[in-house]
């Protein structure tokens, strides 16, 4: 009867021994010579405990690399730059997914030019729990090409960077340098916060980016890009703080962002194809904005843009698309539905006589042809009485374009506002108005 008791025991005290025996195994193999596993080390390959057989068959398993652990101070005040290069290095040499840890709790990090390049050896996460603050000395910044950026990824691929922190241009001590705000000031390019050049399968998403120096985030030749509830904001005067400025990428998706910016708070420029924007808040800025296109005489192709369910609040702009003279190419099957504006200057409008030089710019006959676009279910209030203008080129006039269910009147409804056409080939369906070309 004893002898069965004490087999009883050990069959019971079994799993219990197993699992201990399997946690100290565990813990053993995420210490490395005092370096934890998930801070960046990763385990010799002859390592021959279950753990190690486990995370090499793991594709769950990530690696960490914190800025601390590479020098960082997150103060402020010191340089950050190289703690952030070294960490990246170490992230993107991972063999294994890996994360690079902004830490949180109120840190900020100082950076100058930040070039993050890849490719990487596998997908990398970066996690912004704290804050990237730009330098505030403009002279960390030359005066050649890399006077255009502050934080750039560049080739690489499955990026995600997350992580409910925040990027800080500092963008205060350039725009009072702008010749936009100090005409006595030679006009000068200043950088872009956030730039994600040949990037493919990236997301961006849960970040504050303010006060940009520039424009906020660049989407440059990439391919495969989400962007979601980022905020966005600079103030209503600051200069050319465009808030997501798009070119040269395709299928790209942006929902649920809040941008207030002094200026576009999305530019969709040359080569954007297979866009699709929804749940947008905008407002201040100068709108939505495709193009400008055919600058300095040049080729633009923009196909597939789909601008679904906006709100606009006292932005100069609402739906447009700007094109210069002389440019050529096409900007074509583009929808801008389901919007709502509040006191907007210019609700809906089509330039193909784009000028923004201070003199007049010159007569062409080549443009950037413009065509297949819809303007459906638009409503709310406007400030002047032009709410729909479409002025278009005499040689390469746009055709297509469909006004459907539009509801636009003056703020407080004193007056009427009216629409003008020159050049255009245009339809509407629905109840429109203010009723098509009246003026």
């Amino acid at each position: 009867m004893a002898a069965a008791s004490r087999r009883l025991k050990l069959v019971l005290l079994a799993p219990l021994l197993a699992l201990l025996f399997l946690h100290s195994d565990t813990e053993a193999a995420n210490t490395i010579n005092g370096t934890s596993a998930t801070d960046g080390s990763s385990l010799p390959s002859s390592s021959p405990g279950p753990r190690a057989r486990l995370l090499a068959s793991s594709s769950r398993h990530q690696s960490v690399f914190s800025l601390d652990r590479y020098g960082a101070r997150g103060d402020g005040e010191h340089d950050d730059t190289q703690a952030l290069a070294r960490a990246w290095k170490a992230a993107c040499a991972s063999p294994l997914p890996a994360v690079m840890l902004v830490p949180g709790g109120g840190k900020r990090y100082l950076l100058k030019v930040a070039k993050l390049s890849g490719p990487c050896r596998s997908s990398v996460a970066v996690a912004v729990k704290g804050t990237l603050v730009a330098s505030p000395n403009r002279a960390d910044w030359s005066d050649g090409k890399d006077r255009r950026h502050w934080i750039v990824f560049r080739s690489v691929d499955r990026l995600t960077v997350s992580g409910g922190g925040a990027v800080d241009g500092n963008g205060e001590t350039w725009w009072k340098h702008s010749c936009k705000v100090n005409k006595a000031m030679p006009c000068k390019e200043a950088p872009t916060a956030l730039s994600f050049h040949y990037c493919t399968s990236l997301r961006v998403e849960g970040l504050k980016i303010v006060n940009s120096q520039q424009i906020h985030m660049s989407v440059e030749d990439c391919t495969g890009v989400q962007l979601a509830r980022l905020f966005i904001t600079a103030p209503g005067t600051s200069p050319n703080t465009d808030g997501i400025h798009i070119t040269r990428s395709k299928d790209v998706q942006v929902t649920d962002c809040k941008i207030k910016t002094g200026d576009d708070c999305m530019s969709i420029e040359n080569g954007t194809h297979n866009l699709h924007v929804s749940k947008v808040v905008c407002g201040p800025g100068h709108g939505i904005s495709i193009g400008s296109l055919g600058d300095d005489n040049s080729k633009a192709e923009v196909s597939g843009i789909a601008i679904d369910t906006v709100r606009l609040y006292g932005t100069t702009n609402g739906a447009r698309i700007k094109t210069y003279q002389g440019g050529s190419g096409y900007a074509k099957d583009i929808t801008f539905q389901n919007m709502i504006m509040y006191n907007v200057k210019y609700p809906i409008i089509i330039d193909q006589n784009y000028c923004d030089n201070a003199k007049p710019c010159k007569q062409q006959k080549s443009a950037v042809e413009v065509s297949n676009v819809v303007f459906k279910n638009i409503r709310g209030t406007t400030i002047t009485k032009n709410a729909i203008k479409l002025n278009c080129s005499k040689n390469v006039r746009c055709h297509g374009i469909t006004l459907q269910n539009i509801n636009l009147k003056m703020e407080g409804g004193k007056d009427k506002p009216e629409s003008t056409c020159q050049n255009a080939q245009w339809r509407k369906s629905g109840t429109v108005l203010p009723l098509p070309c009246t003026a």
